[in-house]
């Protein structure tokens, strides 16, 4: 990981097409500007991350309803 210190104002270039630009420093909040082509996804990590929790939770939500059916199936079948 390259760690850089820069001053509002300064730009980081990355490959040879996306700029990476400090518009303000303010308190504990740095705001970033990015300049990228369409073609290249620039997301918030976190979001990332919180989506793909979602996702894991709602699978395993799945995955205990269908125990659930599952028992409540051998148990009618043990009482008939």
């Amino acid at each position: 990981m390259l760690v850089l210190s820069r001053k509002e104002g300064d730009q980081v270039l990355i490959g040879e097409n996306i700029i990476i630009k400090v518009i303000s420093i303010e308190k504990d909040c740095v705001k970033l500007g990015i300049d990228a082509p369409k073609n290249v996804k620039v997301l918030r990590y976190e979001l990332l991350q919180e989506v793909k929790n979602e996702n894991v939770e709602a699978l395993q939500g799945k995955e205990r309803l269908s125990k659930i059916k599952d028992l409540k199936e051998i148990l009618s079948d043990e009482q008939g």
